[in-house]
């Protein structure tokens, strides 16, 4: 005989199938890049808390929607050596040094 908790859990149970597996590989597969863009995400955040500024205030300085500093912010974003340095320049930061 099954369990209460079993049973409530069998009756509610998405049909759909879980994408952790594959969001887990997909981050493992792409740690290294990740990594810079969380930087780079922070670097940008503490420049916005150090000068006062909104998200809407960044947009405004890189000539971007306030939707496409949110994908900057979120440390998810696959940046070409074109968008950092667009960044660098507006903002008057360095983001990047090899």
């Amino acid at each position: 005989m099954k369990s209460k908790a079993i049973k409530f859990l069998e009756e509610h149970q998405s049909g759909d199938r879980s994408t952790f597996v594959d969001d887990a590989k997909w981050r493992q597969e792409n740690a290294s890049w990740l990594k810079q863009s969380q930087r780079i995400a922070c670097t940008i955040m503490d420049y916005m808390q150090n000068h006062h500024l909104s998200r809407n205030d960044v947009a405004e300085k890189l000539e971007v929607t306030p939707r496409y500093v949110s994908s900057i912010l979120s440390g998810k974003m696959n940046f070409t050596l074109k968008t950092i340095s667009l960044i660098e320049e507006r903002l008057g930061l360095e983001l990047f040094c090899i």
